[in-house]
Parts: C-alpha cells; sequence; structure tokens
C-alpha cells in the first residue's frame, strides 16, 4: 500500500563516500557534485568534518557563496573531548565556524565503544553527547542540529538501557533529528524494524528519526526501507552505495524505491518525477568524477538495468514493456538496451538497428547479420558492449562502409635498456585522401605510440577526429588454454568531447587477435572510422 509521507534524502557521498577504497575527491570534485546533487533535489549534504583537512574547510568557505535550489549543506563532526567545555574544543569550534546550515554530530552508543574504544565513563559519554548538541545548536546558523547514533543497534542489542539514554542525551541536548546508525552493517531487517518500534516508543516523537545503513551483509537497502516503513523520516546513504568496506546504502536504489515502489514523496523538486529523472546522468557523473567504472547491473541506474538479450524477451518487451521491465527506463532517466549476440533473434536486430538503418522488414540482411554475428563470436568477439563495430558490421554486409584511409604497414619498437623506462616508437605508413602519409610517434607502450602515429594521419584530412579521446582500454584472453598463443579481446571506449570541451557521449568497439597489438588496432581504427560515419564533417 502506497505510503505518500515525505521522506527526506541526506547524502553522504562527499564524507562517506570518500572513504571508499580508491576514491578521493578534490574540492573541485566536490563542488561540482554537489551542484548535481541539488539539482537532484536531495534535501541535505554533507560536506565533511571541517576539522579534518584544509580541503573540507575550503569547501565550507566555498558553499557558503553558493545559492543552492534545494539542498542544505551539513557540517559533520564528533562529540567534545573527554573532560573538554565545548568552548574551548576545536573540533566545536571548527563546526559552528563552518557556517553550515545543519551541523551533523557523531556519538557513541554502543557500551562497548565507549568502553573499549573511546574508554570513558560512560555518563561523562551521555554528557559529551548532550553538551555537544547544545552548544551547537545555541552557537551554529540555525540551530540545526542532526545526532547520528553510531553503532545504534549493535548498542541496542547488547545495552539496550544505556543505548536508548544516549538517544535521551542528543534529545535533551535540542537534537532535531536523531539518526539510527547500522555503522557495521551486520543487521537484519527484521531487527532494524523493531528497534525503531523501540525508539519509537521511548522518545514518544518528541523528534524526528533517520537511518542509515551500511552494505556489509549486502541488506543496506533493505535495512533503510525497513527503518522507514517502522516511522523513520530520513534516510542517509551516498550516490552508488560507495562508502568504507563493502559500501554505504546506495541513495540511487532507495530513492527510486521509495518513489516508483512505495509511493513515498522524496526530493525536493516535487513529485512530477523530474528530479527522479536525473537520477542515472547523477549516477553516472558521481562514478565518472570519483574515477571508478559503473556498475552494469546496478538497479535502475546500470547500463544493464533495462538491457534485453535474449531474441523472446526482446520480442516480449517491444509489444508490452511490461513483460520483462518493472518500471520504465525513463522514469529514472536510464534507457533500454536491445544486445547483439550470438542468443539474438531478428527481433534484437530490427529493434536495435532497423530506425536508424531501415532494415526491419529486410529479413534476409537480418539473418545475414544474425549468421555473421554467431561467426565472429565463436572466434571471440562480444558486441553486447561495442555497438559501434556492430554498427560497422552492418555497413560492410550492405557494403556501403566508407574506406578513409588505405593502410601501407604500420610497426611497433620497443627499446628496454637494463634500469631504465621501456621506450616505445610507432610508426604509420598510409594513404589518406589520395595523399601519402608516414608519420612517427613516441608513446607510452604501443597502443599509446599507434594512437599517436594515426593520429598525425589522418587529423590534417579529418579534424573532427580531434574530438574523440580514449577513455577506457580493456584486455581479455579469450581462450586461455592456448596460453601465450592465446587470442586476446581489446575492447576500447572513446569519448566525444562537445562543444563546450565536455563530455558529449561515448562509444565502444572491438578487436580480437592472438597478436594484442593488432587486436588494439583493430579496435582504434574501427573507432576512427565510426566517428567519421558519424560525424562526416570537420567540427574543429
Amino acid at each position: 500500500m502506497a505510503d505518500n509521507r515525505r521522506i527526506e534524502i541526506y547524502d553522504t557521498t562527499l564524507r562517506d563516500g570518500t572513504q571508499a577504497l580508491g576514491v578521493s575527491l578534490s574540492l573541485i570534485d566536490k563542488l561540482r557534485i554537489v551542484e548535481h546533487l541539488d539539482t537532484l533535489g536531495v534535501d541535505y549534504i554533507e560536506g565533511g568534518y571541517p576539522l579534518s583537512n584544509p580541503k573540507d574547510t575550503a569547501f565550507f568557505e566555498q558553499a557558503g557563496k553558493t545559492d543552492f535550489k534545494h539542498a542544505k549543506v551539513c557540517a559533520f563532526g564528533m562529540t567534545r573531548r573527554r573532560g573538554a567545555d565545548p568552548a574551548d574544543d576545536a573540533g566545536m569550534k571548527a563546526l559552528v565556524g563552518a557556517h553550515a546550515p545543519v551541523i551533523t554530530i557523531v556519538g557513541k552508543t554502543w557500551d562497548l565503544h565507549v568502553d573499549q574504544v573511546l574508554r570513558v565513563d560512560r555518563d561523562e559519554n551521555l554528557a559529551m553527547i548532550r553538551e555537544s548538541v547544545t552548544f551547537c545548536r545555541e552557537n551554529s546558523e540555525t540551530g540545526d542540529v542532526f545526532y547520528d547514533a553510531e553503532h545504534f543497534f549493535d548498542g541496542l542489542a547488547a545495552n539496550a538501557q544505556y543505548a536508548l539514554s544516549t538517544l535521551t542525551a542528543a534529545v535533551e541536548g535540542g537534537a532535531c533529528r536523531v539518526i539510527l546508525c547500522d555503522t557495521n552493517g551486520g543487521s537484519m531487517p527484521g531487527w532494524i524494524t523493531e528497534a525503531v518500534g523501540r525508539v519509537q516508543s521511548h522518545l514518544g516523537g518528541e523528534v524526528t528519526l533517520g537511518i542509515h545503513t551500511h552494505n556489509d551483509s549486502g541488506l543496506a537497502t533493505a535495512n533503510s526501507l525497513a527503518g522507514i516503513k517502522a516511522g523513520c523520516a530520513q534516510v542517509q546513504g551516498t550516490i552508488n552505495g560507495i562508502g568504507e568496506r563493502c559500501g554505504n546504502a546506495d541513495l540511487t536504489t532507495i530513492i527510486a524505491n521509495l518513489r516508483l515502489k512505495l509511493g513515498y514523496d522524496c526530493l525536493q523538486n516535487g513529485t512530477s518525477g523530474g528530479g527522479l529523472r536525473n537520477l542515472t546522468e547523477t549516477s553516472r557523473f558521481v562514478y565518472e568524477v570519483a574515477n571508478m567504472n559503473l556498475v552494469a547491473g546496478q538497479p535502475f541506474v546500470g547500463t544493464a538495468a533495462f538491457a534485453h538479450k535474449g531474441g523472446m524477451h526482446v520480442h516480449a518487451v517491444q509489444r508490452v514493456t511490461r513483460s520483462y521491465e518493472h518500471v520504465e527506463p525513463e522514469s529514472v532517466g536510464n534507457a533500454r538496451q536491445v544486445l547483439i549476440s550470438e542468443l539474438s533473434g531478428a527481433s534484437n536486430i530490427a529493434a536495435t538497428l532497423g530506425e536508424k538503418f531501415n532494415i526491419g522488414d529486410d529479413k534476409d540482411l537480418q539473418r545475414a547479420v544474425l549468421q555473421r554475428v554467431q561467426n565472429l563470436e565463436n572466434q571471440g568477439y562480444q558486441f553486447e558492449d561495442a555497438r559501434a563495430s556492430f554498427e560497422l558490421l552492418l555497413h560492410e554486409l550492405r557494403g556501403d562502409r566508407p574506406e578513409f584511409w588505405q593502410l601501407d604497414h604500420y610497426r611497433c619498437v620497443i627499446l628496454k635498456r637494463h634500469g631504465e623506462k621501456a621506450a616505445t616508437e610507432a610508426i604509420v605508413r598510409m594513404s589518406v585522401d589520395s595523399q601519402d602519409r608516414h608519420e612517427v610517434s613516441a608513446g607510452d607502450g604501443p597502443v599509446n605510440a599507434l594512437d599517436g602515429a594515426l593520429r598525425k594521419c589522418l587529423l590534417p584530412a579529418y579534424p573532427q577526429l580531434a574530438n574523440v579521446h580514449l577513455r577506457d582500454y580493456k584486455v581479455r584472453v579469450v581462450n586461455a588454454k592456448a596460453e601465450s598463443a592465446a587470442k586476446v579481446r581489446v575492447t576500447v571506449q572513446f569519448a566525444v568531447l562537445n562543444q563546450a570541451g565536455g563530455a558529449g557521449g561515448h562509444f565502444t568497439t572491438i578487436g580480437v587477435n592472438e597478436n594484442i597489438v593488432d587486436a588494439s588496432w583493430q579496435a582504434i581504427t574501427d573507432a576512427f572510422g565510426y566517428y567519421l560515419i558519424e560525424e562526416p564533417q570537420a567540427s574543429s
């Protein structure tokens, strides 16, 4: 049954997310992500800990000059030190000095941490919570203070009386939100539901509750939704679930479920779907800025979330989309994909290229394409993620693939001296636009050197290729049993720059050969050929 309660979205990508393995965000990165989160319509954005590093201090200075449409920025920090007056505590002063609209304070809830980690008297811990909240409430810009009850669910299980007393201390200090945290990520949904109910009974509805979960048991989304169903009105998490260890709750999945499945009102730009339609773009932007690979199977926003491979499935979706899709991909800003592989049927070919190439009624060509795909995949090719190579294949079968150049030869030379870095040089000779081109380029390895020499040959005739840049390069052994003589499959993704110099899309090509350099050459030249077909006019 739908519940139209308003649920606050609190994003902690800029702090908790940066604790993920391999993730580091610059000040500019953080500010760019904040802009996208604000456009998405989240309520709160946790910017970081002002005392921890100069970057976070600078972030709050810049955020204070930003005119946000929806979101409020939160400064995060810990309770005061033991025995200290909050007014003399460096952490407290940094939180207040950040001039953020909201201050979020984290405190110890589990007696294990109080006794053995913090090693402070339990009553002193309660005073630290109460006095820290009071100080921030009385000295901050708005008086809005959130309290994060760290390890709450473990603490409640170990010593319910003490865990609940820490929440009471926060409320007595004036916290306007109390966030229940499954910090170790080990709780089950049933325990989350029971625990939230006990907190409601204990606090008597004095304060708004929130839920903050981690994914160590693979249940962060389920636990977040359980907390909301039990009465929490705020959910915390990160975009794409990035975070320490196994990650945080993934806000992209939670938001989509709240809006589309459970009927809750969330995202500040209304219930019309405007904000929700930015979900996929926001997810991919964060992956890009964080220098992380997309997760194809990520619910709602992944590249494979609405991808169909089996011919029978494709045929069904063409007739009734909900036959194999639980929501419309457009509702979250994603798009349906029809994959091409040896499992494809004519429906896949028609659905994938029928409109662009006008082959919907050409059954003979569809069969020829399927036969060619099956033969090539038997040799190690995979066209599921290499749409550009597949389109070139169709051009070949139709006999209308342009020949932009004729290769005479290429050669790669690698010179390695003892104790020195290997030096690589590529030489390419080809005919381009009836002109003989002979170019040499050094590079960081044969692929980079070949790419450089090839560009030198082609750019005078096709300057638009300056807009295409190698974005990703992957190699996989196809037949490992052949050992050093095995075939390799090279997949390259190229990004296209738009007029403003930003990302304007991307495409992928593939090459297969026993020689990794030749496979790379095939993938790169196919990419350039594909782009010249798509963008025949020089634009730079």
